[in-house]
């Protein structure tokens, strides 16, 4: 894969891990599977005005993003946080960060001039 194709196919991945974590419903999700225990829809329901009918399809939305993978375990599935896109957006945000600091200090020290 050609350099330029594969930082697209980054940048598409981790638009749609952002996407995934702009709801607030699918980040308290995260947030719960975060604990490291694989639950099921029934389990993450509990206690939400939600159905589990809308848990799932907030679940899909994160699975396909790559941040939780689900196994079945008897008739249902288990919901397990996956974190490598996590830590992959963490250091995506580091590096936008520092390039950021680094523009600013330079318009800081032109306008200083």
């Amino acid at each position: 894969m050609s350099p330029q194709r594969l930082k697209r196919a980054e940048l598409v991945g981790r638009a749609a891990v952002f996407a995934a974590l702009g709801d607030e419903t699918r980040l308290a999700l995260v947030s719960t599977l975060a604990s490291g225990a694989p639950r099921s829809i029934s389990q993450l329901a509990q206690g939400s005005r939600l159905t589990r009918q809308a848990i799932s399809k907030h679940l899909r939305v994160l699975e396909g993003a790559g941040i939780l993978a689900s196994a079945r375990v008897g008739r249902e599935s288990r919901f397990q946080l996956q974190p490598e896109p996590l830590h992959d957006m963490r250091s995506y945000l580091e590096r936008v960060s520092t390039q950021w600091e680094q523009a600013l200090g330079r318009l800081k020290s032109w306008v200083e001039e």
